[in-house]
């Protein structure tokens, strides 16, 4: 009986392992091409296994991608929540929040793919707009955490959306450097977070 358990256990871990491989081979590509261009057998070359074995783990790519999205929000949250055990102030987190959108490409395409496009399949649509909630609550307790309060919902979604806004606006803002382009983004982050009065709800 132990050792059914044990094969068994070493089955899902296999599993597991070849999932993460998937996903990380699409993150891998998304990281070189928009996400219209990266079809499952490219993910499946990049991830050395054949594309029929994908879809044992993925009914669809949308479905991989919102897979590959939610676990970068737990990304998110620990530098988030890691802050905030540090003492950052609104502004710092603000800017925290910018940077992790400039430096991870993939996952801002994800992200606004998803935002513009309402034709996902019904199961990843609901996957998605789980992760959406979940973020916007999990903004919402980094403010709260912060010392914040107010009308935390509506000003915490408009200013997500807005963070969101200037980083697709400007992060390939032509004729300046990498560095020019994020601090014109911090920049406008900061006007944000000052106008919407967010240190204050």
């Amino acid at each position: 009986m132990q050792d059914k358990s044990t094969f068994k256990q070493l089955r899902e871990d296999e599993r597991e392992v070849r999932k993460q491989l998937i996903i990380k081979a699409a993150m891998d590509l998304f990281e070189e091409k928009s996400f219209h261009e990266i079809g499952m057998r490219d993910i499946a070359v990049k991830a050395g296994v054949s594309a029929a074995s994908i879809y044992r783990y993925f009914p669809s790519r949308d479905d991989l991608f919102v897979e590959a999205l939610i676990q970068d929000i737990n990304t998110i949250e620990k530098l988030l929540q890691q802050r905030v055990k540090n003492g950052d102030t609104m502004e710092t987190i603000t800017l925290a929040v910018v940077d992790y959108m400039v430096d991870n490409e993939a996952t801002f395409q994800m992200m606004v793919h998803f935002m513009i496009r309402g034709e996902l399949n019904p199961q990843a649509l609901k996957k998605f707009n789980g992760v959406q909630r979940y973020f916007l609550n999990m903004f919402d307790n980094v403010v709260k955490q912060t010392g914040d309060a107010g009308n935390l919902k509506l000003n915490t979604q408009a200013f997500f959306a807005s963070l969101a806004g200037v980083v697709l606006t400007f992060r390939n803002y032509p004729g300046r450097t990498a560095e020019e382009k994020r601090r014109a983004v911090q920049k406008l982050a900061l006007i944000i977070m000052r106008q919407g009065s967010l240190e204050s709800l």
